[in-house]
């Protein structure tokens, strides 16, 4: 906005007020006294352009953009802790109950024993929010002494833990919740209040699915993984518990009876033939085809509730293996099997299987 407001531009238009009687020449009493007041001036138009910025919410950021939405009730979601199963075993490896509350450590982090699921099998939480709490796997080392215990697994995240969401996606969801007024349990208040449940990364709404006054609610976690059945309850409850199920008891209105379900992985499987540029084996980009190709099925499972169904493309996974050096020519590229793009069923997604190279 203030871009033609230079130093230059500034001193000039300063010394164009002077009297041509004066000397106005650089080194000049005036030119001097101008000078200084020239530059600050343009450093107050900088400052000036910015803070215009961070007034309006597509060009704000920070906590700035989270001011400009709090204004509408659109709120910057906090990072949430990942839920996790763990596994307890004697001395004589067999499945034991510990006290709830007690606090075991894996690496940097402390999880709390939060609830019990089954003899041995507990849901444990992370301390430390976000999805730091969603990467390691394996033993589990007791803060305080527990009795009998032998071994403590660390195994499957029930909930997913997420971030501080970022500044992209608290403008796109303020811009859905401005131009998609949610009322009385229209698809858009369905979206915005599954999405802000802790764990959930998009929804999909299915309304009157079974008939009048039913609604489907399908979803994928926050991690771009197919739910747990832990989190699909935990939804569930939260909207309309099974128990009293349309009465109104959880956030969908009375008379809606709402089904929670999440998406289904579908395992994907390439096999290609790969011209590798001279001294290059099909072993030393195995790893970097594999990176490349799971990128693109996560980029698809992102898109999934944007997309009446998922495909998968031999020719972006082509173009994606191209990309990766060493590779000079791909051909004759199988998903599944078959050279024919691979079509998705409306809750279905992508999973990485195995690539098999051929060279």
């Amino acid at each position: 906005m203030y871009e033609h407001m230079t130093y230059d531009f500034i001193l000039q238009r300063m010394l164009s007020r002077v009297p041509d009687t004066l000397d106005k020449r650089e080194g000049s009493v005036i030119y001097d006294a101008c000078a200084p007041a020239a530059a600050e001036l343009t450093q107050m138009y900088i400052e000036l352009d910015v803070n215009y910025n961070l007034s309006f919410v597509d060009t704000a950021s920070g906590e700035y953009l989270s001011r400009n939405t709090a204004e509408f009730g659109v709120n910057r979601a906090g990072a949430s802790p990942v839920e996790r199963k763990g596994m307890f075993y004697n001395s004589a490896n067999a499945l034991m109950d510990v006290p709830l509350g007690g606090r075991y450590a894996i690496g940097d982090l402390t999880f709390f024993v939060k609830e019990k699921i089954s003899i041995g099998t507990f849901k444990m939480a992370c301390e430390t929010p976000g999805t730091v709490g969603n990467e390691q796997f394996g033993t589990l080392l007791p803060i305080d002494y527990v009795a009998n215990l032998a071994r403590a697994e660390l195994v499957e995240v029930l909930v997913p833990g997420e971030d501080e969401e970022p500044d992209d996606l608290l403008r796109e969801r303020f811009y859905a919740a401005v131009n998609e007024p949610a009322f009385g349990g229209n698809v858009a208040d369905y979206k915005q209040r599954v999405n802000s449940i802790p764990g959930v990364g998009a929804t999909k709404v299915y309304p009157v699915w079974q008939g009048g006054s039913t609604v489907k609610c399908t979803i994928i976690a926050a991690d771009w993984e197919p739910p747990s059945p832990t989190l699909v309850n935990e939804v569930q409850t939260i909207i309309d518990p099974t128990v009293n199920q349309g009465m109104g008891v959880g956030q969908a209105p009375i008379d809606h009876i709402v089904t929670i379900t999440g998406v289904a992985g579908i395992t994907i499987n390439v096999e290609t033939t790969l011209t590798l540029a001279n001294g290059v084996t099909p072993g030393q980009i195995q790893a970097d085809v594999e990176a490349v190709i799971a990128s693109y099925l996560l980029e698809l499972r992102k898109d999934w509730s944007n997309q009446a169904q998922l495909v998968v493309r031999s020719a972006q996974i082509d173009a994606r293996i191209l990309a990766v050096t060493g590779v000079e020519d791909v051909t004759g590229t199988l998903i599944n099997g078959s050279a024919a793009n691979l079509t998705l069923g409306n809750d279905e997604v992508p999973e990485m299987g195995t690539v098999l190279i051929h060279g």
